[in-house]
This record gives C-alpha cells, sequence and structure tokens, in this order.
C-alpha cells in the first residue's frame, strides 16, 4: 500500500497524510502477506477512514483479522474521548456482541470419540440451529425485557445453568446500562422467538480436544491440559442485535446531516459521546449485548444437557464447567493511558476481543492472577485457540487482540468455488463429524475462505497483543 511503512515485525503505519482529514495515523498488525492482503481487500481504506472521527484518540487500529466490513473494517479497534468523541454503530457491527463460550469438561478424546457421532446428534436435537430458527424459549415481552437487563443472570434465574456460571462471563454475565425502552418494537419482534438458538453463517458448536499447551501455569488456571474434551459455541444476537445496529444507523445518520459533518464513508454515521442518541444507542447496544450472553448461556445449558444424556451422569460429575464467555462487537466505556495521561474513552472493537492482562480490574476473579482468557475461533477443520491478555495489548491496541481468523473470500465467491457435500466428506475424512441443517451453505464457511488462523494467532503473539495458551482440535462440528 502506496505510503504506508512498516514499524516493526507485526506492526505497519497508515501516516496521516495517507488521506488528508486524517486526525491520528492508522497502525495495522500484520506480517507482509497478511497487511498485503488487507491492502487488496481495500481494508486499510476503511482504517483511514476511521481516522477521520471526531474525537478519536491514540491511533485508529486493525487487528491481522482484518477484512472489510460495514464502515469500520472488522478487526477494527478505536476508541474515542468521552468529552470530544462519538459512538459509531459501524463500529460494533450489526452482530452485536457475536462473541464465544468455552465449556471444559472431565472427559478425554478417548471417553468420547467412540459414541461421537451421536454425541453430535443428540446436541444437534436439542439445540435449535439455522437461519430464522425459532427457539425452545417462549420469550413474551415482560420475560425479554429482564433478559435485555440482566442477560446470563436472568437465565441463571430460569433455570438455565448454575451461579458459578457468572463469575466466568466478561462483565458478570450482564452489560451495564442496558434499557430496553431505547429498543424498537420491530426489535423486540425479531428477539421474541431466537433466543437460545445458534444461528447460521460462521456460528457453530463444535466439540473439540486440546491438542497443545503453551503456558502450563496459565493453562491451570484455565483448567486446561492435553487430551481434554471441550466444547466452543460461538454464537451472537440474532435478529435481535442486527434490528438494533439497522434502527440507529437510521439515527446516526440523521444527526450527522443535522450536525453537517462531512464523513469519507456514510457507513461511518456516528453522534457526540454524551448526545441523547449516543445514549440511547449505548443503552439499546448493552440490550442486544445481554440478549447474546443470555443466548450463549442457553446454548450452554442444553449443551450440557446433551452430554447428561449421551453420558447417563450429571454436568458436575462430568465436569462440565464454564471457562470463559467474551464478546468480539462492541462498544465499551474503559480507561486507557493516552499520551501519557490517564482518559475515560469509549473503545470500539468489531471484530476484535478484549485482552486484559492479570490484575486488570475487569479480570475475573478466578483468572486475575494470570489474566483475562481469550477465545479464539478456527473454521471447520481448523484449530481454535485460548490466549490471556497482556500488558502489551494496554499499551499498544487499548486491550485488544484478533477475534478469529478473518475472511479471505467472499461467501458467494465460497459457493461458486467449493460445494458443500465436498467439503463434508473432506472432514468426515479427517476424522471430524459435521452435522449441517444446510449441507449446501456449509461452502460459505469453508476454511480456505478464510485466513489462517494459527497465522493470525502468531502475529498477535508477535506483537505482544495476546499469549498462546491452548491449541485446540475439531472432533464435532454443528451448523445451522
Amino acid at each position: 500500500m502506496s505510503g504506508a511503512r512498516r514499524i516493526g515485525d507485526f506492526a505497519w503505519e497508515i501516516p496521516t497524510d495517507f488521506k488528508p482529514g486524517m486526525r491520528v495515523p492508522g497502525v495495522v498488525f500484520a506480517d507482509e502477506e497478511l497487511f498485503e492482503a488487507a491492502g487488496r481487500d481495500k481494508a486499510l481504506d476503511q482504517v483511514a477512514n476511521v481516522a477521520f472521527l471526531q474525537g478519536i484518540v491514540g491511533r485508529s487500529l486493525a487487528m491481522p483479522d482484518i477484512h472489510w466490513g460495514y464502515g469500520f473494517p472488522i478487526g477494527g479497534v478505536a476508541a474515542f474521548d468521552e468529552s470530544s468523541g462519538v459512538v459509531s454503530p459501524g463500529g460494533v457491527g450489526f452482530d452485536i456482541s457475536c462473541g464465544v463460550r468455552l465449556l471444559n469438561t472431565g472427559l478425554t478424546e478417548d471417553e468420547v470419540r467412540p459414541g461421537l457421532r451421536d454425541l453430535m446428534a443428540t446436541l444437534a436435537s436439542n439445540i435449535p440451529k439455522g437461519l430464522g430458527t425459532r427457539g425452545r424459549i417462549h420469550s413474551t415481552e415482560s420475560v425479554l425485557r429482564k433478559v435485555l437487563t440482566r442477560g446470563a443472570r436472568e437465565m441463571v434465574g430460569m433455570g438455565y445453568g448454575h451461579e458459578e456460571d457468572i463469575d466466568h462471563t466478561e462483565r458478570g454475565g450482564a452489560y451495564p446500562g442496558a434499557d430496553p425502552a431505547r429498543v424498537s418494537a420491530r426489535a423486540f419482534e425479531r428477539g421474541a422467538d431466537q433466543l437460545g438458538t445458534l444461528g447460521s453463517g460462521n456460528h457453530f458448536l463444535e466439540v473439540q480436544v486440546v491438542e497443545k499447551i503453551f503456558m502450563e501455569k496459565e493453562a491451570r488456571a484455565f483448567g486446561l491440559h492435553e487430551g481434554q474434551v471441550t466444547v466452543m459455541i460461538h454464537s451472537g444476537s440474532r435478529g435481535f442485535g442486527h434490528q438494533v445496529c439497522t434502527d440507529y444507523l437510521q439515527v446516526m445518520d440523521r444527526v450527522v446531516n443535522r450536525l453537517g459533518w462531512e464523513l469519507p464513508d456514510r457507513q461511518l454515521a456516528c453522534a457526540p459521546l454524551g448526545s441523547g442518541e449516543a445514549d440511547d444507542y449505548l443503552a439499546a447496544m448493552a440490550c442486544a449485548c445481554n440478549y447474546a450472553i443470555a443466548n450463549r448461556q442457553a446454548q450452554m445449558h442444553w449443551t450440557r444437557e446433551s452430554f447428561e444424556q449421551f453420558f447417563k451422569a450429571s454436568d458436575r460429575a462430568l465436569g462440565l464447567h464454564l471457562l470463559f464467555d467474551v464478546s468480539h462487537n462492541v462498544a465499551r466505556m474503559e480507561d486507557h493511558q493516552v499520551d501519557g495521561r490517564r482518559r475515560r474513552v469509549c473503545v470500539h472493537r468489531k471484530g476484535a476481543t478484549a485482552s486484559f492482562p492479570a490484575g486488570h480490574p475487569d479480570v475475573p476473579a478466578a483468572y486475575s492472577e494470570v489474566g483475562q482468557p481469550v477465545l479464539i475461533p478456527g473454521d471447520m477443520g481448523t484449530h481454535s485457540y485460548v490466549l490471556v491478555g497482556t500488558e502489551t495489548a494496554m499499551k499498544e491496541s487499548f486491550g485488544s487482540t484478533c477475534h478469529g481468523a478473518g475472511r479471505t473470500m467472499s461467501r458467494s465467491k465460497a459457493k461458486k468455488t467449493i460445494r458443500g457435500p465436498e467439503l463434508k466428506e473432506r472432514l468426515e475424512r479427517q476424522g471430524i463429524v459435521v452435522l449441517a441443517g444446510n449441507v449446501k451453505m456449509l461452502a460459505e464457511e469453508a476454511p480456505e475462505a478464510y485466513k489462517d488462523v494459527s497465522r493470525v494467532v502468531d502475529v498477535c503473539q508477535g506483537a505482544g497483543l495476546s499469549s498462546k495458551v491452548a491449541m485446540l482440535r475439531p472432533m464435532g462440528v454443528l451448523k445451522g
């Protein structure tokens, strides 16, 4: 990319003169190949565009899984001063709080492998999945309002899980500041029957085995060891979050027009922090975060029930303990060091994960001595990773790291070049049991449609944004 310069083994700078109007430089964490791929994708232009926004501090950032998105690139991170900055729905995305939950088990691969196909069938029968799927929970408006306010806490109160699950969930199971009154009637309609559903696209439930441990102390703290079976749930806020984003993009567009702001991309529509529109969006976004966390909590509950049914033992006897639940698409008010002083900023992470170090106030007490677990999902047939947050991330990336592999191929192109049934057969030959509601749609999420997740993770480790704790190999995949 003309004008960009390398500033480290795993970092590139886009200077402010790349586009007149940039308030801060852009920085992309990548090796040479990943950086060039981002340039071809035009995602680097989006990194520069974000740098135009009012009140942005430090740098406009992108993780190595960067690719083109709506307004902000996916993999984008930016922080805005609380008194002069903005909040932008495009900096969070449509699937608000899309995230990952990892469930540890006390089982080994040898104990699970012989009955894996039947276990996956049990999971498939218990967990609703697929585009437009209705859930098992009858969500009246009064129930939904409680879920939007209390998140996983409300689900546990309804019997979907254990009290200790809350202690191993980001933000104690519920984002603060949620106000259902800031949510449209249409969002309520779309969310009413989708609570506890896996969804489609890149969302999945995967039975995995811990193949390799990189950091013994951290792995012990996380309850991980080689040969252990885990379950990863990757899901989000479904139609509810999508509607919240859609609604507030229209609101923000009117704000931009009223204030006469000129933006390099209308998809960056935003509102000043502290304004009524910004407060409304953040309150509605928190509702969508709590919906997503509750959604994953319900799916984990039915995962536990599936294991209980299959192994004829209680979930506690089987060692089914939640390791952590973390969101990828959020905007949060946080305190960070910027230009040598502590500042309150609104950190947008779109396709990026918080990566807080040991002792950080947002790290659950169980992990305070080692740091926050960072959960990085792979793509069917590829490894997933458990990482841990670092001090370097606090200094270099507002406490952020990657969230996955990042696409290299559009869904439409993937469907044209890859056949779903052939992909399923290939994965089965690798020992991966695949159950999908629509086999033809599998092609959209083929491993070759994504970057190499191991490479992305290695770049984050090389840049100091997170450290590898464990590598997980897929055994069985449940897709919508």
